[in-house]
Formats: C-alpha cells, structure tokens, sequence
C-alpha cells in the first residue's frame, strides 16, 4: 500500500473529502449530479474480483455507506454504480445520485451532460456536507 498513488484524471477531476479503511473517497467536481468515486488504496489493481475477499468485504462497507450518505441528503431517484475504467485503468467505482430531472436521465452520465466543473465555492460546500454526513461512519477520517 505504501506504492498506492491516485492517477492523475482522478486528481483532475475530483476533491477528496477523506479516507475509510480500504478506500479514499472522492468527490467529483461535475456539476450535473451529486457523485463520489471509492478508490481502493491497492497499487496495481484493475479489477473488483483482483482485491482479496477481505477487501473486497471492506469495499462493500464501505460503498453501502456511501449510498446511504447519498440516499439521505439527496433522496435521489436512483444510484448509479459503476466501474468502468476504460479512461482511468485504476480500480474506482462511481457512485452517483441520479434524478429523473437531471441532464443525462435516462441514460449514463457518462458523455451525456454538459461537463461543466462546480466552482470552487459550491463544490466545497457541497464537500463539507458530505463530509459531516460520512464522518457519522466511525471508519471514516475526514481529509
């Protein structure tokens, strides 16, 4: 874990609000929805069936209380999960509060909204609140 480094699009595109046990938790800067990405601190891994099993049971702790704390302060209409990593080969999941008004419904957000960043104020008060709400975890430190 000592190797584990966040790649760059990650960094580019996101604001971290803090580290669980496995993962550290990121919020995206993309306006169109309320998104947090989990990125387990492994070197090295591309896949969710690479991590160990204990991982991967971490993960899942990990990722229900992302979509709670995502449920509770955004009522979304659905939540999206997805790896993908076609751009960033580096094992991350999205987690995205999606709404039946949104630009991208009904379709991935990915490609479909405008991809306009939150301006720094917004996304830090947006940030704050998540991190207030996720603290509630006590295997969650904030950033």
């Amino acid at each position: 874990m000592m190797d584990f480094e966040l790649h760059p699009q990650l960094q580019q595109d996101t604001t971290l609000l803090g580290n669980f046990p496995l993962s550290l938790v990121l919020l995206h800067r993309d306006q169109a929805v309320p998104w947090i990405i989990l990125v387990p601190k492994r070197s090295g891994i591309t896949e969710f069936h690479h991590l160990p099993m204990v991982d991967q049971q971490q993960f899942l702790i990990e990722s229900q209380w992302v979509c709670q704390v995502l449920e509770s302060q955004y009522q979304p209409d659905k939540i999206n999960l997805g790896a993908l990593g076609n751009m960033v080969p580096q094992l991350h999941y999205h987690h995205i509060a999606r709404f039946t008004h949104d630009e991208a419904w009904p379709g991935p957000v990915w490609g479909n909204t405008s991809g306009v960043h939150r301006n720094d104020a917004e996304q830090q008060r947006i940030a704050q609140s998540l991190i207030t709400a996720l603290s509630e975890a006590e295997i969650f430190t904030p950033a």
